[in-house]
């Protein structure tokens, strides 16, 4: 039975709640640094095609994202 634990409603609805703070604290992050550049990230990656500027933010969004996990992982 060790095996079906996580369909228990606590367990299931804790990591949908989790998930979402995760999501919501990662989306909140990216909004700082999209404000704190001196241009808009979106228009410069889509519109420009700047692949330099798309690594980095692509690298940013990992990391920030290993630091969310850890964070609600405890």
């Amino acid at each position: 039975m060790a095996g079906i634990e996580w369909l228990k409603p606590g367990v299931f609805f804790g990591s949908i709640l989790f998930a979402l703070i995760g999501v919501a604290i990662f989306w909140l992050c990216f909004v700082i640094i999209d404000k704190l550049t001196p241009y808009d990230l979106w228009a410069e990656i889509i519109e420009k095609k700047n692949m330099a500027l798309a690594i980095v933010v692509g690298a940013m969004c990992i990391a920030i994202g290993l630091i969310v996990s850890s964070a609600v992982q405890g």
